[in-house]
């Protein structure tokens, strides 16, 4: 065996390789200037396009119509391919990548099968607004159409759920089309790009193009007219209950916009809340921060949402999780609307002032008029405005009553926030009630450090996006938090984070339930859970050591700090902790389905229910 060969085959240790600065993923990486051939096969151009991209990490699952790809992978060795389990796991670990580094997530599957697998995937990014390049193989052009073994119509499939795909058929024009659809995936709001490759363009010998050479007609807006910015900056100053509500949109515009968010929003003095994806934008330990808004959000973040006279949205989409009812969202407030994406704007909410930009650019311009005109609070009202809050603040709507022989799911997050504070920390999440309580309990003052599935809400996202992140930031702690539903989704994947000695920790709130589902046929179906139980569960300690992992169990209270600081001792492989919790724990607080942002339901000392609390949702005057 050549060492070529055992190179290849070993089981790849953690790859030391740190990620560019998130403020990158708006523009190509340098590229220093190298000797091309004049002519190479179409799998040679992928792998030197990637090259060029600056690409040091691909997520695959190899199969006939991509193995003169992989043939041309095993002949270099700059960029590292991790090989997954399954397609849809490929399609989120790449998206994890993405995410935690704001670079464009790099994917590759085999045609038929391998495409269709990676569509959840594909179609989360695309809700997520999350840049991916995915290529997939295709069988050879003369059967294109015929039904060929593996064949599928992977550009008719993924139309919907991409930001834009193509079908390569003359490998001349194949390393433009990877450069433009790098280009379209990290620019204006991000997105997911297909590349289709028959077989034959893989083999066929053609020309070259470097990035440099890159023509394209997609060049969206960033920059916005400054006259609107200043509407909108002189209705910010004549604002009595303002509120900044801040999204996804935010994060993808990379850390100086989350660094200008910061500073505007102290510098107005004005409350903000964010939407799930754009937890971290905006500190939450911050006075000003008001907590998560929506379904599942703070009681004082909905209630001020509702009572507001103007709010700034800034990179959010105003969707239904948020929302609720849309008759009565928000109803005394003038809206201003900060997007990169212009079919987001009066899409769901119709709004007084739009903008239309980059987030960054469009913060900074806010700052400038605001500093230039000398535009300051109205203080007084201002006052009376944070009085209310912290009125809505003392109801405490995150409380829980607390047990020394049942593990309550809060009090796990708590712990596991208290315990790893002081580490360069990265979380993921599956979907459910414990991702509900993940955003709620757990304390983001950066951006990055948060990714979970918002728009599509796929179960068996966080295990392979975990894999993503500790791809990207190998001496940082990555935390999958589970539950024992979803993590069985994609549970397969613990098999790559085995190979790749990845020390990821899959912390599970394990309640036995379809927790989310459970809740609301307790609250909405009579208490009638049909098919929410699971009967047969796996021994997950026994679980992970089968895949060569290591497995925890906390039974009662008094076992979370141990296994938690015994999982964050393991550093060569993954760790599953399985945290046994109340079967009957509701996420609270929770705005009914029809209701408005004044009409939650939150937690009581009488039962795991809760009240419905109809607040006035107006400042005390």
């Amino acid at each position: 065996m050549t060492n070529a060969m055992m190179k290849s085959t070993a089981p790849a240790p953690l790859q030391g390789k740190m990620s560019a600065n998130s403020d990158t993923a708006k523009t190509a990486p340098h590229i220093a200037p190298v000797a091309t051939p004049a002519v190479m096969t179409g799998a040679e151009i992928v792998i030197r396009a990637l090259q060029d991209q600056g690409v040091t990490t691909i997520f695959g699952y190899p199969g006939g119509s991509v193995l003169p790809v992989y043939d041309a992978i095993f002949k270099q060795d700059t960029i590292t391919h991790v090989l997954v389990r399954h397609e849809q796991g490929a399609a989120h670990a790449a998206e994890g990548y993405a995410r935690s580094t704001g670079n464009v997530g790099v994917l590759l599957v085999t045609s038929g099968p391998g495409a269709t697998n990676a569509v959840t995937g594909l179609t989360d990014a695309m809700l997520d607004s999350i840049p991916l390049v995915c290529f997939t193989g295709q069988v050879p052009t003369h059967l294109i159409g015929t039904d060929a073994f593996q064949e599928a119509d992977t550009v008719g499939i993924t139309r919907h759920c991409t930001k834009h795909n193509y079908l390569v058929k003359d490998v001349n024009k194949l390393a433009e089309t990877i450069h433009e659809a790098f280009h379209i995936a990290r620019s204006g709001r991000p997105g997911p790009v297909v590349i289709d490759l028959p077989k034959d363009v893989q083999f066929a010998e053609g020309a070259y193009k470097p990035p440099q050479a890159l023509k394209t007609s997609y060049h969206p807006t960033t920059i916005p007219a400054r006259s609107v910015v200043e509407q909108a900056v002189e209705m910010m100053a004549k604002a009595e209950r303002p509120i900044f509500y801040t999204g996804g949109g935010v994060v993808n515009a990379g850390s100086r916009a989350c660094e200008l968010l910061t500073e505007f929003v102290r510098m107005t003095g004005f409350p903000c809340t964010s939407t799930l994806m754009g937890l971290g934008a905006f500190p939450m330990s911050d006075r000003q921060f008001l907590g998560m808004l929506g379904m599942h959000g703070t009681y004082e973040s909905n209630m001020a949402m509702h009572g507001s006279d103007v709010m700034i949205n800034i990179g959010a989409r105003f969707d239904d999780r948020v929302t609720g009812k849309i008759s009565g969202f928000a109803p005394t407030a003038k809206k201003i609307h900060v997007d990169i994406d212009a079919s987001s704007i009066n899409k769901n909410i119709r709004v007084d002032i739009p903008i239309i930009g980059d987030a960054a650019t469009v913060l900074e311009m806010m700052i400038e008029v605001w500093r230039e005109r000398g535009y300051k609070a109205k203080a007084e009202p201002l006052a009376v405005w944070w009085r209310q809050i912290e009125e809505w603040r003392k109801r405490e709507c995150l409380r829980y009553s607390a047990s020394d022989t049942i593990i309550k799911p809060q009090y796990a997050l708590e712990r596991l926030r208290e315990l790893t504070k002081d580490k360069d920390t990265y979380i993921t999440t599956e979907v459910g009630q414990h991702q509900m309580w993940a955003a709620q309990y757990l304390c983001f003052d950066a951006p990055h450090r948060w990714m979970t599935s918002g728009g599509l809400g796929t179960m068996g996202y966080g295990l392979p996006a975990a894999i993503g992140v500790q791809m990207a930031h190998p001496n940082s702690l990555v935390v999958d938090v589970a539950g024992e539903a979803s993590i069985l989704m994609n549970i397969q994947e613990m098999s790559t984070a085995v190979q790749q000695r990845l020390p990821i920790k899959i912390f599970i709130l394990n309640n036995q339930w379809m927790g989310m589902v459970r809740q609301w046929q307790e609250m909405l179906h009579g208490g009638r859970y049909s098919q929410s139980y699971t009967a047969a569960l796996p021994d997950f300690v026994k679980l992970a050591e089968a895949f060569g992992g290591v497995g925890l169990r906390a039974e009662k209270p008094a076992d979370v700090d141990r296994v938690i600081v015994e999982m964050l001792k393991v550093t060569d492989r993954p760790t599953i902790i399985d945290v046994c919790v109340d079967q009957k724990e509701n996420c609270l607080p929770m705005i009914p389905s029809g209701k408005n942002h004044n009409e939650m339901i939150l937690p009581t000392d009488d039962g795991p229910i809760g009240d419905v609390i109809k607040g006035a949702g107006k400042a005390l005057v």
